[in-house]
C-alpha cells in the first residue's frame, strides 16, 4: 500500500531530470495519494487513494 492507489493502482513514474547541459539523472515522479477513511465491503478501512479517483467519486468515504 505504499506509494500506489487503492482504487486504479497509479504509481510512480520514473524518468530523466534533464539539466542545462543535458546531464540526466534519474528522477521519480509520485502520485498525489492521500490517506482516506472509506467504507469498503461494510466495513471502515484506511486506505492510500489518488486524488483523481476522489475527485471522481470513486470512493465511499465513512460518515
Amino acid at each position: 500500500m505504499a506509494t500506489s492507489c487503492f482504487i486504479c493502482n497509479k504509481g510512480s513514474v520514473v524518468g530523466n531530470l534533464v539539466s542545462h547541459s543535458n546531464r540526466k539523472t534519474k528522477r521519480r515522479w509520485r502520485p498525489n495519494l492521500q490517506s482516506v477513511r472509506a467504507s469498503i465491503k461494510g466495513t471502515t478501512q484506511t486506505v492510500k487513494v489518488c486524488t483523481k479517483c476522489i475527485k471522481a467519486g470513486k470512493i465511499q468515504k465513512a460518515a
